[in-house]
């Protein structure tokens, strides 16, 4: 029997969410100990945290919002690490963008950071995304985007990406904070994640990638997407936790490919579905790169496993099966001019 080697306490947010539930199913099978903070402890929706290896030992979940600062003061006690996973993702269209997105991710980042300065906790790593990266007009066409590239937070307000503007004011809201009062972050700014569920409810990218599989209305813009493993995402925040040398932002982008690309991928695997059939041609963008994470040590599966592991996933959850008078619709969230 593999004896794994007993680490310190971490602080998970979002616990029962689609990467913060690998987070914590990789943070136990390391031999750490975990704080998850919920919304609601009795919710169904977060039962299958309990049932991980280890769980029953090493997990305790919190009750807590990121937006009530107690409640996180109690989460981070006794915790030498915070991986800040928790942040709205729509899966629906956003009627009050302030309200649902923008004061949830800022406020709530900024929240908790401060609650990790004041419980002096040693290193914090926030899940920030590539939403914060991409949309920058200003970036030249034949350059990878890095790091170094921001999304504009003028341009995401002039076509409405609330989601982009979100992401992109809380991770500048996060620097900002931790750079005046000298506290140890790290973000990491992951790509669509797709891959298996641990959670009951489907994530808005797993609702994306079975739009694609089925096929819908809407049309799909055939833009080069970048898609990375949901275990990987958890593999990359782990790592920088634990990597001393790690600074500043990451891209964790594993598998740039068209929507075209994607759906013929998809079909040659699984021929049966009906898969989207209007695919709209777009100017072709600059991709990403992950080599700043790949030095760090980051590696990832095949797209191919994760596609398999995730159409398989959806199956056994009847998220492909065809509903009588129910038409699919491509998350708000995927619609991108």
């Amino acid at each position: 029997m593999e004896v794994v080697e007993e680490k310190g306490k971490v602080c998970v947010t979002g616990a029962g969410g689609y990467v913060g539930s690998w987070l914590v199913k990789l943070l136990l099978s390391n031999g750490y100990k975990v704080h998850g903070t919920v919304r609601d402890l009795s919710d169904e929706k977060n039962a299958h945290l309990r049932k991980f290896e280890k769980a029953s030992e090493n997990l305790q979940l919190f009750k807590a919002d990121v937006l009530h600062y107690d409640t996180l003061k109690a989460a981070f006690a006794g915790c030498e690490g915070v991986f800040h996973v928790a942040s709205p993702v729509p899966a629906t269209k956003v009627l009050d963008p302030e309200l649902e997105l923008i004061t949830p991710a800022v406020n709530g980042t900024l929240n908790v950071l401060q609650a990790c300065l004041e419980m002096k906790i040693k290193r914090v790593i926030v899940v920030s995304s590539i939403a914060a990266v991409l949309l920058n007009p200003h970036w030249p066409f034949d350059k990878l985007k890095d790091e170094k590239c921001w999304s504009s937070e003028e341009f995401c307000r002039k076509i409405e990406n609330w989601y982009c503007l979100s992401k992109t004011m809380a991770e500048h809201a996060a620097w900002e904070y931790a750079e005046k009062n000298g506290l140890d972050l790290v973000t990491v700014c992951p790509s669509v994640v797709l891959g298996p569920l641990l959670q009951p409810t489907a994530s808005a990218s797993s609702l994306f990638l079975i739009y694609a599989t089925k096929g819908g209305p809407e049309p799909m813009l055939d833009y080069l997407w970048h898609f990375v493993d949901v275990r990987d995402v958890a593999d990359a925040l782990l790592l920088v936790y634990e990597k001393p040398e790690s600074s500043g932002r990451y891209i964790c982008a594993a598998s740039p490919i068209t929507i075209r690309e994607l759906v013929d991928l998809l079909k040659g695997m699984y021929p049966n579905y009906g898969y989207q059939k209007n695919i709209v041609d777009v100017p072709p963008s600059a991709p990403l790169t992950s080599e700043k994470l790949k030095k760090l040590g980051w590696k990832w599966r095949p797209l191919e496993e994760t596609l398999t592991d995730a159409v398989e996933c959806y199956r056994e959850a009847g998220l492909l099966d065809e509903l009588e008078g129910h038409t699919l619709h491509l998350p708000p969230l995927f619609k991108v001019t």
